[in-house]
């Protein structure tokens, strides 16, 4: 199945020694992006991802051009721009909790898309659009061209589902940025919120709170991550419950955990699996990720993904 992905895939710069970025020495290259994760993840699965972006004609941009190549990932919606740049981010190097994060995307050739790019995007065959909540935030007009995306899919039959993946430090306040992102879940079939963002945008305290917020604005489909604990997940009008997590033996690198998760989910409701069934997956794909280092490499295959359900736990890995 083609699912389209709107967003920014960056360089990514990884240290290879604990402790603050600024006395880092030495650095792995990748490449990272919520969406370009989501992204690797549904491609390991066997779905078609089709990611539509903007890229610098420079040596990072041809990265990520071959990146996705490698990945599987369908370029048929890039734009590749010269005299423009590609963004970057650095990442530090820890022991246990969130690594620091250092971002160099401003005035990037993603955050200058516009609407009308939008509009000359041939969707033929797409089944599915996931956006997130990251780059509605990344300027005005990348906000206008997913507000554009999502209108265009709706018109089309296209499901949408809609990460918030709050990013505060890119909006101008924090009620600026729930009011933006809740009028773009209201078009969304299903909703992935974080326990703590949905508290910051619902102002609900649990996660049946939450998702009755949601469903009150016309959603279908919540889940709400819970971390280590699961998921709870909901349907409108009909039935919901709670995913169990899946136990780490080790926990390497949490970034990209709730990417992992939304390709879990996305993948299973695009095979037509139900939303506890989705949320499963969602769980056991952030428990893999966050077990192996970078933000994507760690994202498995449908064998891989099947072997920790049927355990019920990741096994350590070796890096």
């Amino acid at each position: 199945m083609k699912i389209i992905l709107l967003g920014e895939p960056m360089g990514l710069f990884m240290a290879e020694e604990t402790g603050p970025l600024s006395q880092a020495g030495r650095f792995t290259a990748s490449i990272a992006g919520a969406e370009y994760n989501v992204a690797v993840g549904l491609a390991r699965l066997g779905h078609t991802p089709a990611y539509c972006t903007r890229l610098g004609d420079d040596p990072m941009g041809r990265r990520i051009l071959d990146g996705m190549e490698k990945n599987g990932i369908d370029q048929s919606l890039v734009m590749t721009v010269p005299g423009e740049h590609t963004g970057l981010m650095l990442k530090s190097a820890v022991e246990k909790g969130d690594p620091e994060i250092a971002y160099y995307r401003q005035g990037s050739a993603a955050s200058k898309i516009t609407p009308q790019d939008i509009d000359g995007l041939d969707l033929f065959g797409c089944e599915r659009l996931h956006v997130t909540g990251v780059f509605p935030a990344v300027s005005p007009s990348a906000l206008g061209a997913v507000r554009r995306l999502v209108s265009r899919a709706l018109a089309l039959d296209i499901a949408v589902s809609f990460d918030p993946n709050l990013r505060p430090q890119l909006w101008e306040s924090e009620a600026q940025m729930a009011g933006t992102l809740n009028s773009l879940a209201e078009n969304a079939e299903t909703v992935l919120p974080g326990v703590s963002e949905g508290k910051i945008l619902t102002g609900e305290s649990s996660p049946e709170g939450i998702a009755a917020f949601y469903h009150r604005l016309g959603v279908k489909n919540v889940v709400v991550k819970l971390g280590g604990d699961g998921a709870f997940w909901s349907v409108k009008d009909s039935v919901s419950g709670y995913a169990p997590g899946v136990p780490v033996e080790k926990i390497v690198d949490t970034v990209g955990a709730g990417d992992g998760f939304a390709a879990g989910v996305v993948s299973a409701l695009a095979e037509g699996l139900s939303l506890a069934e989705a949320a499963r997956r969602g769980n056991a794909m952030g428990a893999i990720q966050i077990s192996h280092k970078s933000d994507n490499e760690g994202l498995p295959t449908r064998q891989q993904l099947e072997a920790v359900l049927s355990a019920g736990r990741v096994p350590p890995t070796k890096n």
